[in-house]
């Protein structure tokens, strides 16, 4: 049965959620953004209203998505007042409690992916759903199976160590990505033969723990090959550090 969902922000979280709720599995009924031409070119693409005032904010909707930074969730949540209307927050750090003033009814509906407004299509979609009450985390765990395959309950607790995990697996590997760009730019080197590689990684890794494809000198303990790329990297002392660090965790991780 579809239901009907009001939107608060718009940005990156808020823009993927209201794109894979909307359309043919629910309706969104309103996009709300401090910035009104903001809210107005979200809420065009999701066909909903927009609004830039809490005060209009709609009162019939069955689920309020806060989709907002982590760091804007309670100074926001302070400002509504919902009643017994169902309103969750989508942050990875932040507990359920923030929301308690703000409704009798509150949870967690919360992404584990990386997204961007910009993305021409919405990516899988796993989430971590959690409530004050079995009957709305339910409901919750329903309405995301609308839309994801992965769904499960995680505490504050739980949610906060998968969202560690989150930023090793994604934001780490993206700096460390952006570094080894930089480095290939000032070497004279082509970055993008590199993103095979990259992909092949990421592939192998969904059937196979990464624990078992691990690769590399350091894990051979091929020291020579480790001192030699550590003098290369004299010039770039940030990513020599991390290649020694790394180099030093993996030898830990496998010794015999």
């Amino acid at each position: 049965m579809r239901k009907r969902l009001v939107i608060i922000g718009t940005g990156n979280v808020a823009t993927a959620l209201a794109l894979a709720f909307g359309g043919e599995a629910h309706t969104i009924v309103q996009v709300y953004g401090r910035d009104a031409a903001k809210a107005a070119a979200l809420a065009k693409r999701c066909n909903a209203a927009s609004i830039s005032d809490l005060a209009a904010l709609s009162t019939d909707a069955d689920l309020y998505i806060m989709a907002v930074s982590d760091s804007a969730v309670a100074p926001l949540a302070a400002s509504l007042q919902l009643g017994d209307k169902l309103l969750v927050h989508t942050a990875g750090s932040v507990s359920r409690e923030v929301l308690k003033n703000s409704s009798s009814s509150y949870g967690v509906l919360y992404p584990v992916q990386s997204l961007r407004a910009e993305m021409d299509r919405v990516p899988d979609l796993p989430f971590l759903v959690d409530a004050n009450s079995p009957e709305k985390g339910a409901w919750l765990q329903s309405l995301a199976l609308t839309v994801s395959t992965q769904v499960q309950f995680a505490t504050d607790e739980q949610r906060l160590r998968l969202h560690v995990a989150a930023v090793v697996v994604s934001n780490f590997t993206n700096h460390l990505y952006a570094l080894a760009e930089d480095y290939c730019k000032k070497e004279g080197t082509d970055f993008r033969m590199l993103l095979p590689l990259i992909s092949e990684v990421a592939n192998r890794i969904q059937n196979i723990s990464p624990n078992e494809v691990q690769t590399g000198p350091a894990i051979r303990n091929d020291q020579n090959t480790i001192d030699r790329h550590l003098a290369l990297l004299a010039p770039f002392p940030e990513l020599q550090q991390l290649y020694a660090i790394f180099s030093a965790s993996i030898q830990n991780m496998y010794k015999k």
